[in-house]
């Protein structure tokens, strides 16, 4: 089924095209920086949006073959539009509370194993609020097929990304302190939009 945009939604790309050209950008690096700068009303985004077109690519294909989708938070699993998926979010789930005691991690981090276990490799992993849950990730082997890690906060967020981008692992990313569930939920959501008009 296709969406259907709101003339709100056309507007709001109307003004952000007239603000900024992001023409010379390859397409899904467009997509995801245009839908992360219209979700957060913020052209910072444009320069500090760290996209790579291949992992993008990857990405867009894991989805197209029904790949899972792992977030970190439920509010990132309510920012994603498109019915149908499988998404995988334990952090509320009991067992998580009960591994992140156990193990002395935080329960975001816990949950990221679990998730892990149940998904396997292929997924793709979408963190928009937790750092530790995002530094998790690149400590297991979890294959995935893009990370879009955009954590938020004074405490990891930055360094967390810097050590995403380092890892080699496919991804999208930014650099510094901002980020949030809306701007990680809007990454994905770009992709999937992308995979609506093919």
């Amino acid at each position: 089924m296709s969406r259907v945009v709101h003339p709100i939604e056309v507007e709001s790309y109307r003004i952000l095209r007239e603000r900024v050209d992001l023409s010379q950008l390859p397409p899904l690096s467009r997509a995801v920086t245009e839908r992360v700068v219209h979700a957060s009303a913020d052209l910072c985004y444009v320069d500090d949006l760290v996209c790579d077109e291949a992992a993008l690519e990857s990405g867009l294909a894991a989805l197209r073959a029904g790949a899972p989708v792992v977030t970190d938070v439920a509010m990132v699993a309510a920012g994603i539009t498109r019915a149908g998926l499988e998404l995988v979010c334990p952090v509320a789930e009991p067992a998580a509370a009960e591994l992140g005691r156990s193990a002395g991690i935080t329960r975001s981090a816990a949950a990221v194993r679990i998730a892990r276990d149940r998904v396997g490799p292929g997924a793709v992993w979408v963190v928009g609020c937790a750092p530790t849950a995002l530094v998790e990730l690149l400590t297991v082997d979890a294959a995935p097929a893009l990370v879009v890690g955009l954590p938020v906060g004074f405490v990891g967020a930055a360094e967390s990304k810097a050590a995403l981008r380092a890892s080699g692992l496919p991804a999208v990313s930014n650099v510094g302190e901002k980020g949030g569930s809306a701007v990680a939920a809007a990454a994905l959501n770009a992709l999937l939009y992308v995979e609506e008009k093919s």
